[in-house]
């Protein structure tokens, strides 16, 4: 069979013709892109990211995902190597999720009775504000705290996360210690677990524990997720027990511990997760 010379009908200059012939021919195998695979991911791998935010040395992190204790968007990870973007992707370690992320930060602060619950102040009151000072741009404070109340109030960067946590509709539970006068009636764990109906509008407790009675005065501890003003002490004052000092210790999973009054701590990125994880983030 002779080929063709450059001058037959048969053929095209450089080409020309090919693909309106087969517009209509089905695609090649080789010409369809390969499906995403996890080690052809784009991003970072996912072993330098978790050293990096220090969960473990790579090395340790490459035996955590053969024990299959790391999960990326909910599916656990199954090879070496693969590739993640830390600023969408949900990277998770037993189960826990972690933020990855490091531009948004969030601090646990103790706050001390009198401290105004604010960035600034008109009046040159103590604030939330003269506290955190420079520590990182875009701080707001999370919910608020009554000037007399002390403890843990949160502050971040994460306009988002701090919208959810202090939004009623998310139902974070916030725990308190309460100092009050006199005993407390055997039955007052079922009264506000049922609910006290005040001048704007019903309450009721997560739980009431009663932690210590002595020398007329009672310690109680109240988790609720209302954020109302003054709920806990126009609560309590309204069942009788008027509060001389209270304390919050949690907000959601996060707990005060033993933070001196006045200090300040960084959540860990484990606990920023499982606050992320509580409001859907």
């Amino acid at each position: 069979m002779n080929a063709p010379t450059p001058n037959d009908e048969s053929t095209t200059a450089a080409g020309e013709g090919w693909s309106e012939d087969m517009e209509l021919a089905p695609a090649h195998p080789g010409d369809r892109p390969a499906p995403d695979e996890p080690g052809e991911r784009q991003g970072e791998r996912l072993q330098k990211v978790l050293a990096r935010a220090g969960v473990a040395s790579r090395r340790v992190v490459e035996e955590m995902i053969d024990a299959g204790r790391i999960s990326v968007n909910g599916a656990q990870v199954r090879v070496q190597g693969m590739r993640v973007d830390p600023l969408a992707d949900r990277i998770a370690v037993d189960g826990a999720r972690l933020e990855i992320r490091d531009d948004r930060v969030t601090y646990a602060i103790n706050k001390p009775a009198g401290v105004i619950t604010a960035m600034s102040d008109d009046r040159n009151r103590p604030t939330i504000g003269d506290m955190v000072g420079d520590l990182a741009p875009g701080l707001v404070h999370v919910g608020r705290l009554d000037q007399d109340t002390e403890g843990l109030l949160l502050v971040t960067n994460d306009g988002e996360l701090a919208h959810r946590l202090a939004h009623p509709s998310y139902g974070v539970r916030k725990t308190y210690l309460a100092q009050v006068s006199g005993s407390v009636p055997r039955d007052m764990h079922r009264r506000l677990r049922a609910g006290v109906e005040l001048e704007d509008g019903p309450v009721e407790v997560d739980s009431f524990t009663v932690v210590d009675t002595h020398a007329g005065q009672s310690v109680v501890e109240v988790v609720l997720h209302e954020g109302r003003k003054h709920i806990v002490r126009r609560l309590l004052a309204h069942v009788g027990l008027p509060v001389s000092r209270l304390t919050r210790t949690a907000v959601g999973p996060v707990q005060l511990q033993r933070m001196r009054s006045g200090s300040i701590r960084k959540l860990s990125r484990q606990e920023v997760g499982a606050l992320e994880e509580l409001v859907g983030l």
